[in-house]
């Protein structure tokens, strides 16, 4: 499994969970595992053109993924951030 680490302005989605595990190969399948089970989820992270959201950065163990066909593998650590902006 991969461990997933969801940001709090998520956790509305995971029912107040911040840590999950999925399955998946890379992290559109996580996302995509993750969103079966939280529906709505994989939406706040990614666009209709299935691209990660410009204020949304996800990590694999420290690596920031620049699209979602980045691989995981089981034992690695998937990250989402929301972007801090400001004004």
């Amino acid at each position: 499994m991969i461990s997933v680490f969801v940001p709090s302005q998520l956790t509305s989605y995971t029912g107040g969970a911040s840590r999950l595990t999925a399955a998946g190969g890379t992290v559109e399948e996580v996302l995509s595992d993750l969103d079966a089970r939280f529906p709505g989820l994989k939406f706040r992270v990614v666009d209709e053109q299935d691209r990660i959201r410009r204020h949304m950065r996800i990590f694999r163990n420290g690596e920031r993924a620049r699209d979602l066909g980045l691989p995981v593998t089981e034992g690695d650590e998937v990250l989402i951030f929301g972007a801090l902006s400001g004004g």
